[in-house]
This record gives structure tokens, sequence and C-alpha cells, in this order.
């Protein structure tokens, strides 16, 4: 009797020590994937995503383009570094903005808009909902709100210290890429050709400056002559919209049949040798290319691309997101915090 009290201790200790090692395993495994879910905010700040949705339905109202401009930011944010709001920092004495790199100069907008939610975020919940956060719901409210599709966001990511004005230059997408360079960049944060299809879906609304498209209209490739994949009627207004000795920055529609809803008469438009960018325009073009049948797919289908779109969009908003301890919660999206 005497030895079995003595033993007790020693295997309460045991147990004690074979549970905590199985919760440590356990947290090991969960802590190894980003914890993003999509209740994240409900105790802290459950009305986050309305404030989000409130603040760009007003800003549409005065700018048919914003929906566009906001998905664009959350795109060129996720694939540098990842979804980690590098893109919304200026310049500092320790960060070259990568509102600066070559994809974003000039052309990036809505960033008074983030900021907008931002401080109605900051007056309700403060210190709460990540500027990294933001940008996802507001990719997802943009959509919704023109026409297309919506899903669950997932959240919990965090914002990062520094920027990375280099990555911006080499990581980004360009319009005057080649199909296999995008796919390529795609490939490497973890897209794949379906992603990459879907989401240059997003090119459905918002417009684009002709100094990213007018080598298509006079000198493509250093022929002298116009892109010959451009339907010749499209060629002529483009021309008219972007002379060759006029600005730069002139805009042109995306996907000219419906500019500012978003559908897939994109993919329509691509099959008629209408897409607007180069990058667009090779998705359906680049002979023998994979691509070319699921353009097909979600043109004749706006249900698959929808569906496709909202998919890859999970997907994209899930590159290396800061989550847990890492990064901070900003509470001036264009700036760390204590600086």
């Amino acid at each position: 009797m005497k030895s079995s009290t003595t033993m007790l201790p020693s295997n309460i200790a045991n147990y004690a020590s074979f549970f905590l090692l199985i919760i440590s395993i356990i947290l090991l495994i969960v802590g190894s994937k980003a914890q993003l879910n999509s209740t994240f905010y409900d105790n802290t700040c459950p009305n986050a995503s309305s404030f989000v949705r409130g603040v760009i339905q007003q800003a549409l109202q005065s700018d048919v383009r914003i929906g566009a401009s906001l998905i664009r930011l959350h795109f060129h944010d996720c694939f540098v570094n990842g979804c980690d709001g590098s893109i919304l920092l200026d310049n500092s004495a320790n960060i070259q903005s990568e509102k600066d790199a070559a994809p974003n100069t000039n052309s990036t907008r809505g960033f008074n808009v983030v900021d907008n939610i931002k401080t109605a975020l900051e007056n309700s919940c403060p210190g709460i909902v990540s500027c990294a956060d933001i940008l996802a719901l507001a990719a997802e409210a943009s959509v919704s709100l023109q026409g297309g599709p919506s899903w669950t966001v997932l959240l919990g990511r965090r914002d990062s210290l520094t920027a990375n004005q280099a990555g911006a230059n080499s990581s980004i997408p360009s319009p005057f890429e080649s199909l296999t360079n995008i796919t390529a960049k795609f490939t490497a944060v973890g897209l794949n050709t379906n992603d990459l299809v879907a989401l240059s879906g997003a090119h459905t609304f918002g417009r684009a400056q002709c100094r990213l498209f007018s080598s298509r209209l006079y000198n493509f490739s250093g022929t002298g002559n116009p892109d010959p994949t451009l339907n010749s009627s499209y060629l002529t207004t483009l021309q008219q919209i972007c002379p060759q000795s006029g600005s730069g920055f002139n805009v042109a529609n995306l996907e000219p049949t419906t500019p500012d809803s978003f559908d897939n008469n994109y993919f329509a438009n691509l099959q008629n040798n209408r897409g607007l960018l180069q990058s667009d325009q090779e998705l359906f073009s680049t002979s023998g290319a994979p691509t070319i049948s699921i353009v097909n797919t979600f043109s004749s289908n706006q249900t698959a691309f929808f569906q496709s779109f909202a998919q890859s969009m999970i997907n994209m908003g899930n590159i290396s997101p800061l989550t847990g301890s890492n990064g901070e919660i900003r509470s001036d999206c264009k700036k760390v915090n204590g600086s």
C-alpha cells in the first residue's frame, strides 16, 4: 500500500508530461500553417467587413474605377513578400516604398479609400484590424458591389514592418511580358494556370493607361507595325484614345463592352482579339497554351468563372501572410507604428 502511494505522484507527473507533449505537438502542427480564418474578428471587431463595404459604396458614387483600383492594390501587395500590406507604406528613413516601383508608380490608386476605411475601423475597434486584411476585404467588396461574386474572406493577416521595392519591380506580372514569364511569376507564389486566367479576369472592369499598351498600337516588338492579334476596328478605336504623339497617361477601358461591371465579357473579348493588354490577349492567342481552353470555358460559363475567381482570390490571399506575433497591426497604413 505504501509503495503504491509513493508511485502516484510519479505517474501523475508522467501523464502530465505526456499531455503537455501532445499539446505542444498539436500547437506546432497548427502553428506551422497560416492561421487565417473567416471568424477572426467576430469577437474583437464584428462589423469590420461592413465598415469596409460602406466606405467603398460611398467611394463608388464619385469614382466608378475605385473597385478595380482596390483589387489591384491587393494583387500587387500579395505578389511581393506575401499579403502583408507592404504596398501601403510610404517612403521613410528606413523604407523604400513599393509605391515607387515601376508597376505601381503613377498608376496604383485608392490609397485614400484605404485610409478612410482604416480611420473608420480605428474609431470603432482600435488596433484590431490589419491593413493587409483591409485590402483583402476591400477586394471582395469591390467585386461583389459591381456585379461579381462574393466569397468568404479569410482573415488574420498582420502588417509588415518594411517594404520591398526591388521585389515589386521583379515579382509583379507586367503587361509587356510573355505568357511563359507571367506563368512563372504565378508559379513562384504557388498559383497555377487556372488561377492565372481567373485572376486576369479582374480586367473585366477598370482602366489602363496608354503607356501600358501603346506599343501594340504602333510598334509591336519593334516591327513598326501594330500587334497583328489586335482586332482592326478595336485598333482604330484605341489609336483615337492613344495618339502616337499623345500623353501616355490617357486611359482606356480594360474591357470595352461593359467596362464598369464585373462579368465574363473580358473572355469573350479575348476570343475576338479585343484584349487591351498584351498579357491579356496572350492568354488566348499564344499557340498551344493551356490557358486557351480555360478562356473558352469562362467565356461560355460565367458561373464557372465566378466560382474560379472567388477560389483564386482566396488562394492569392493565402500567399505568405504574417500571423501570430509576426509583424504588427498598423494604426496608420502608410507607416509602421512608432515612426
